[in-house]
């Protein structure tokens, strides 16, 4: 059985990027991670159905061209990821921000640590959570 995460990051901060690939690399969790750096890009890259289903997907709220509540609208109308748990990952820690995203469909809603043990703490709980009744 693959243990491997694949994790499609959407953030247009690339040391926002990297961050999450040193948490995985603490943690010792097998990852492969996809990348694209605003909104646009990741739902040209969604709607091409050869890239590998993610196993969560990590979106900034903050970025250009498309901002993150905007492509979140989108990736909702997109059958195909209605089963893979949505994570905004900001810099927001604003409670309005937080129940408006939620109301949009976001499963989670993670404020950017600023410190990797904080990061890996929140992944844990991430990954131990029970994400089989996501289809909404």
């Amino acid at each position: 059985m693959d243990t491997t995460k694949t994790l499609f990051i959407i953030d247009d901060d690339e040391d926002d990027q990297l961050f999450i690939n040193e948490a995985m690399r603490d943690l010792k969790i097998p990852f492969k991670c996809f990348y694209a750096n605003n909104g646009e890009a990741a739902l040209k890259q969604l709607k091409d159905e050869s890239i590998p289903l993610p196993d969560f997907i990590f979106l900034d709220l903050n970025m250009p061209k498309l901002n993150g509540k905007d492509c979140l609208v989108e990736i909702k109308k997109l059958p195909r990821y209605s089963g893979v748990p949505l994570i905004i990952y900001t810099t927001s820690s604003n409670q309005k921000d937080r129940q408006e995203i939620m109301k949009l469909g976001a499963h989670y809603f993670l404020t950017k640590p600023t410190r990797i043990s904080d990061l890996c703490n929140c992944l844990i709980n991430v990954f131990s959570m029970d994400w089989k009744q996501l289809a909404r």
